[in-house]
């Protein structure tokens, strides 16, 4: 499978004064697996190393992190030489070795012309360890696969140039509308995680039982990250951060056919109120990269961080097909919903997860009294331009309205499931095109 992070990886490879490189991203989203095909693709030679299957190899970084000593170290380990020049180094899990994190500063000071990359689940859990390398290092976020990541995968080369090229002032050809409105809804199923996504795209011809056996996959994984809460969560009570995060899904499907409610959070844990006893869990889920935060705004103006109040957020899932696992929502209630009703929260949870992956770190949510606007994102030019979700056909917004006469944008965008194009000072965009916002933002 493609990802479009590729690119990033070559740019850094070309960088003339590089820094070792931090993948981050939860686990399975394919950290290991796009280190593996750069280093097989760019380099002659690519050396692994996964901290989690070897015990002996952070011995390894115990006595000396001199960068000439521990690359020896490593080759005796490996049996084979590496090419400090030309060879890439490629140490995984390397959560599991504070030591190995720590000697990232050495390769980036004393052996800058080595090319090491590094990958880990929790590296955002650790990050805050006094031994990290901080300044020493460049990072790189790897998301779930996006949508078109995803029609890729499948094989859908055609549809993917019409929506890779596509002007999005314009409507989209019909034909390519409806069939990427479906392919759409088998991404809600299957999501971005890659192993659920290969699984699909070899088996998609009984759909019934591909998505069948996705839905095991990711229960699974859920497993996995239940599992990682339990072992990684230090100091942090674990069974409330997995009851937060369970709640994420639960709070979301309150909403039907509005927008998601911001995050309650006296019904996250029982028997707990107030966000400073929260704080923690929600910070560990979000360092963890399972969840992703949107602070609710009510007032409007430049920079927005100065109207955030801590404790006024909605949570969104990482992933929009796990969230329809948690949501014990079936595939095939997924995929036989008409869109006019469908989901608001797995519209908003999908948009959000594709302005993420697409590079926009940060998104505000608006409500005034009664009102509210699902995504507040800047422009080119520093504007807030306000983006509503529509889960269905109906794009008449009182909400887009309200904020439209109180803070008189220059535009505003809606995202739904039509296909209308450019009109006075609105942008319509249908839904599976949201990952090309940033790109249409930019020239506003």
């Amino acid at each position: 499978m493609e990802r479009q992070q590729m690119d990033s990886l070559v740019e850094w490879k070309e960088k003339r004064n590089r820094k070792p490189l931090i993948i981050q991203g939860a686990r399975q989203v394919g950290k290991t697996h796009i280190l593996k095909q750069f280093g097989s693709r760019y380099f002659p030679v690519f050396h692994y190393f996964n901290f989690e299957d070897s015990p002996a190899l952070s011995g390894v970084f115990q006595k000396d992190l001199d960068p000439v000593v521990l690359i020896k170290e490593l080759e005796l380990l490996s049996g084979k030489s590496i090419d400090i020049l030309n060879d890439l180094i490629i140490f995984d899990e390397i959560q599991n070795a504070p030591k190995a994190l720590t000697s990232l500063k050495y390769f980036c000071e004393d052996m800058p012309e080595a090319a090491i990359c590094a990958a880990g689940s929790l590296l955002g859990v650790t990050m805050n360890i006094d031994s990290f390398p901080v300044g020493k290092v460049d990072f790189l976020d790897l998301k779930p696969l996006s949508f078109i990541e995803f029609i890729n995968a499948l094989g859908e080369e055609q549809l993917s140039s019409i929506l890779t090229g596509h002007d999005i002032s314009q409507p989209f050809p019909v034909i390519a509308h409806l069939k990427l409105l479906d392919y759409w809804k088998q991404y809600l199923v299957v999501g971005g995680l890659p192993e659920a996504v290969e699984y699909f795209r070899n088996n998609k011809e009984d759909m019934l039982e591909a998505f069948s056996k996705v839905r095991e996959i990711q229960t699974a994984l859920i497993r996995t990250y239940m599992a990682d809460v339990a072992k990684h969560s230090g100091k942090i009570n674990s069974i409330h951060i997995e009851q937060v995060l369970r709640s994420v899904p639960s709070q979301l499907a309150r909403s039907v056919d509005g927008s998601a409610n911001r995050f309650i959070l006296k019904d996250a844990v029982a028997g707990i109120r107030g966000y400073d006893r929260l704080s923690s869990p929600i910070g560990w889920l979000e360092r963890a990269n399972l969840i992703l935060r949107v602070p609710v705004v009510e007032n409007v103006e430049i920079p927005m961080i100065a109207q955030v109040k801590e404790n006024i957020f909605k949570l969104y899932f990482f992933d929009v097909g796990l969230l329809g696992t948690l949501s014990q929502l079936t595939p095939q209630q997924i995929m036989q919903y008409d869109f006019n009703t469908y989901k608001g929260f797995f519209a908003e949870n999908f948009v959000l997860q594709e302005l993420t992956a697409s590079g926009i770190s940060y998104t505000y949510c608006w409500q005034g009294r009664t009102s509210e606007v699902e995504f507040l994102l800047q422009s080119a030019t520093g504007e807030i331009i306000p983006v509503e979700v529509k889960s269905g056909s109906v794009t008449h917004s009182k909400s887009l309205a309200a904020y439209i006469e109180k803070y008189k944008p220059s535009k505003a965008v809606v995202v739904s499931g039509r296909n209308e194009g450019e009109k006075p000072r609105r942008s319509y965009v249908p839904i599976y095109a949201a990952g090309k916002l940033p790109g249409f933002l930019k020239k506003i």
